[in-house]
């Protein structure tokens, strides 16, 4: 059978590794890290929500960022310094409103394809993740919020997916530690949690028993495609258990860009346009190291609408709570003052200790139509599963099947 390299042992690559072993190819997965799992899919939000399907490509989302530049602690912040990349992307996500209602139709389904095959994989591999079928409740604290909520859910339920309004009072009934008062919500039944670093390394053990091999602390310097194979130049860093620094050039029969925000570069050294912007989230992980605060910690998974904050419990000791968008370039470093409002926001609206609480920030791979890109290089052998944004853990699951399809088509052809 066919040799496929996979660039990127993150959600995206691990599980795309997963449905090519499947299908009986040789697969070898590159990983700058030296293990998986260690960058944008190691402390997101960990939901699993067809419900957080919309697209972004709004005129009020513009009119936010730009409203909220000088506020540090916004859900959306924007620097305004000037580079090319940052504002040739966002010109092309003003160009993408258009397709605001198809793209968001699109998502929805293609979340509903990913969750079940999602559910599908933890049914059959059995190793834990701290998966939680409880749903997702979205709360609104306006009148105004709320409605324009409506017109959200029914465009949502346009790609099928079933999620209905709650009152206040259900919303309590529904999580019962909420302390705060909110005006409405809607609750998606069959959405969940789970925490994607835990996944994405149980996946990978997975892979590895099945003959995947992984080739760790690995850069990746040059990709050369022919019409009859892919060579790929790499660098070996130099660890305990490879003491090599060499540069290697491997041969292989196709590969698959799985690279998160480093897509983008590997994309255009081979002449193709993939304009994935690192778009900076923010995590905190809530230790519930007393009683009260196991007790007072929510199970069912959240999202604040006007907070753009999200949450998932993993397990019965820790609590994740996630939100921000920052438009600041490659920057990983965590700032207190993204992070507060996070601490903040969790003793606004819950009776727990925040006393032990780790933080987190990753670079999210957004394309300007937030869709990822699962398809085909112009260049021969080389195809792409990247680009999924803030909804790599919903997604990944769906759109592996879709590439490995696209590939075995391809190398029969």
């Amino acid at each position: 059978m066919p040799h496929i390299a996979i660039i990127g042992a993150g959600i995206t690559g691990v599980t795309t590794a997963y449905e090519l072993i499947k299908k009986g190819f040789e697969v070898t997965v590159f990983e700058k890290n030296l293990y998986p799992a260690m960058e944008t899919s190691f402390a997101n939000g960990g939901q699993l929500s067809a419900c957080n399907a919309e697209v972004w490509n709004q005129k009020s989302t513009i009119a936010k960022g730009i409203k909220w530049m000088s506020q540090k602690d916004a859900p959306l912040l924007l620097n305004p310094s000037f580079n090319m990349h940052k504002y040739a992307w966002l010109l092309e996500f003003l160009n993408q409103i258009k397709n605001y209602e198809g793209n968001t139709i699109e998502t929805v389904r293609l979340a509903l394809e990913s969750r079940k095959h999602m559910f599908a994989i933890a049914d059959q591999e059995g190793f834990d993740f701290n998966l939680e079928k409880k749903g997702i409740l979205h709360f609104y604290h306006t009148e105004q919020d709320f409605g324009v909520a409506k017109n959200v859910n029914t465009l949502l339920k346009k790609g099928g997916l079933e999620r209905y309004a709650v009152t206040p009072e259900e919303i309590k009934s529904i999580e019962p530690t909420l302390t705060g008062d909110y005006f409405g919500g809607f609750f998606t039944p069959d959405d969940a949690t789970g925490d994607i670093h835990k996944f994405t390394r149980g996946l990978a053990n997975v892979c590895e028993k099945r003959g995947v091999k992984f080739c760790f602390a690995a850069n990746v310097l040059n990709i050369k495609p022919a019409l009859d194979r892919v060579e790929i130049q790499y660098h070996q860093q130099q660890t305990q258990n490879m003491p090599n620094e060499d540069t290697i050039t491997a041969v292989f029969d196709g590969v698959v860009i799985c690279g998160g925000v480093n897509s983008y570069y590997l994309g255009e050294q081979l002449g193709d346009k993939v304009n994935i912007y690192p778009v900076k989230g923010y995590s905190i992980t809530v230790n519930l190291n007393d009683e009260r605060s196991v007790k007072n910690a929510p199970w069912v998974s959240l999202l604040d609408e006007s907070a753009k904050i999200v949450t998932s419990r993993l397990g019965a000791d820790r609590f994740r709570v996630a939100g921000t968008a920052e438009f600041n370039g490659y920057n990983k470093d965590i700032r207190n003052d993204r992070i507060q409002p996070l601490v903040d926001w969790v003793n606004k609206n819950f009776d727990i200790a925040t006393d032990s609480v780790v933080s987190w920030a990753g670079l999210r791979p957004m394309m300007p139509n937030m869709m990822p890109k699962v398809q085909r290089s112009k260049q021969a052998r080389v195809f792409y599963n990247t680009g999924h944004g803030h909804l790599g853990f919903t997604l990944s699951a769906a759109t592996a099947v879709m590439i490995s399809h696209e590939i075995q088509m391809a190398l029969a052809a």
